[in-house]
């Protein structure tokens, strides 16, 4: 029996490519306007992807598109959070 069960896709913030779910991380901004990673992707907020990528995340940062996405300041915290969970799954 083939496993035919949808993958779902999610487009990136930074390239916007279509990308499985899984090849993602999420970032969210709450009610309070506060941003910041999700790594269980299951936050509540307004959420956007980005590829797991450093050159995706930089160029996320460099042309804005995760405050784009969020309508809200993005702290340079969180692509530092975000490059940290890429280097560090990388080395699993």
């Amino acid at each position: 029996m083939s496993n035919n069960r949808k993958i779902p896709l999610r487009k990136c913030a930074a390239t916007g490519e279509m990308l499985p779910k899984k090849e993602m991380i999420r970032i969210v901004r709450t009610k309070e306007g506060e941003v910041s990673v999700d790594l269980t992707g299951k936050k509540s907020g307004r959420g956007t992807y980005v590829s797991k990528t450093e050159d995706a995340v930089e160029k996320a940062r460099k042309h804005h598109s995760i405050e784009h996405q969020l309508g809200a300041k993005v702290p340079e915290q969180v692509y530092d959070d975000l490059l940290h969970a890429i280097r560090r799954e990388a080395i699993k």
